[in-house]
């Protein structure tokens, strides 16, 4: 694909447009709660499985940190390769429009996508050090995968198996380690705590590929969303929060967990609202609303599923 990025003409800085912001929006932190959660959720399944909430909080907030670095290095690289490949313009929407509105150097941010992978592994370093080193196997995978999510030659999120990675790095391996620094251990029942989280994410990427597939579509991405179509891709965000829910009120009803854990339902709202979000919406800016509902679901549906384990700690 020809670099159509190399024709534009940043928009120059508005004096409304201060550095601080700029440097906010490069950075995302709105959306690290995809980092936080899974951490979060992993450490109170340590408390339980520990019995003691007595927990390693030096380990917890270096995993923290290492999980939020990643993640900001992988949306960082999302910036400078969609420039670079010519998808991102001062019109697009959802993208922190460092490059292409701003007049910031891609270089520039390319190397702050370098720090933040930087300090992700001297983390790992420090984590594998207290723990075991079989988690450095797992980091540099992880930063393989960071990385190569839209940089390489095929990078990732031009197919349809998005979902599926950050469903199981952010969601699956995040809770699972941060559940075995604290314990030492990995059971079963926490790789099944953590299938919510699995879909949970994977359809935070459903949901920017349903607002971003006209634009996708001409980058030459194949999408799950562009594969279904947008119709399908709706249907498909219904049957999956279903499923989400369902697995939670299923480990309840058959006292696999406690009655406690049906909070978690009160999510529900927020998921119905994320779906209609991308009802009747053509336009990317006005489907914005339903894409930042299904972070705010699992947002919602973490801390509730957190809080479950807490008091079933303190109730048992």
């Amino acid at each position: 694909m020809a670099n159509l990025a190399t024709s534009q003409t940043p928009t120059p800085l508005s004096k409304a447009k201060t550095t601080r912001r700029i440097w906010i929006d490069l950075l995302r932190p709105h959306t690290l709660t995809a980092s936080f959660i899974p951490v979060l959720i992993g450490t109170m399944l340590s408390v339980v499985f520990l019995d003691t909430i007595q927990i390693s909080y030096g380990l917890f907030f270096a995993f923290l940190l290492l999980c939020m670095c990643l993640q900001t290095a992988t949306n960082i690289y999302n910036e400078y390769f969609d420039y670079v490949k010519g998808l991102d313009t001062a019109e697009s929407v959802g993208n922190g429009g460092t490059i292409v509105r701003y007049g910031v150097s891609p270089k520039t941010v390319r190397n702050i996508g370098h720090f933040c992978m930087t300090a992700s592994l001297l983390l790992g370093l420090y984590i594998c050090s207290q723990t075991s080193w079989i988690l450095l196997i797992l980091g540099l995978l992880s930063m393989g995968i960071a990385y190569l999510y839209t940089g390489g030659p095929k990078p990732i999120a031009y197919t349809p198996f998005g979902e599926i990675f950050a469903g199981f790095f952010m969601g699956i391996l995040i809770i699972n380690i941060a559940f075995f620094i604290q314990t030492g251990n990995v059971i079963w029942e926490t790789l099944v705590a953590s299938l919510p989280s699995f879909i949970l994410i994977g359809l935070i990427l459903t949901g920017n590929s349903i607002r971003d597939i006209k634009e996708d579509t001409r980058g030459g991405r194949k999408t799950l969303a562009i594969l279904l179509g947008k119709e399908r891709s709706v249907l498909f965000l219904k049957v999956m929060f279903t499923l989400t829910f369902l697995i939670t009120a299923g480990f309840a009803l058959t006292q696999t967990v406690p009655w406690i854990y049906l909070l978690t339902l009160l999510a529900v709202p927020k998921a119905i609202q994320a779906c209609n979000g991308f009802l009747g919406k053509e336009q990317p800016a006005d489907m914005m609303p339903g894409m930042i509902a299904i972070a705010q679901t699992y947002t919602l549906y973490g801390l509730l599923f957190s809080l479950c384990l807490l008091l079933s700690y303190f109730l048992h």
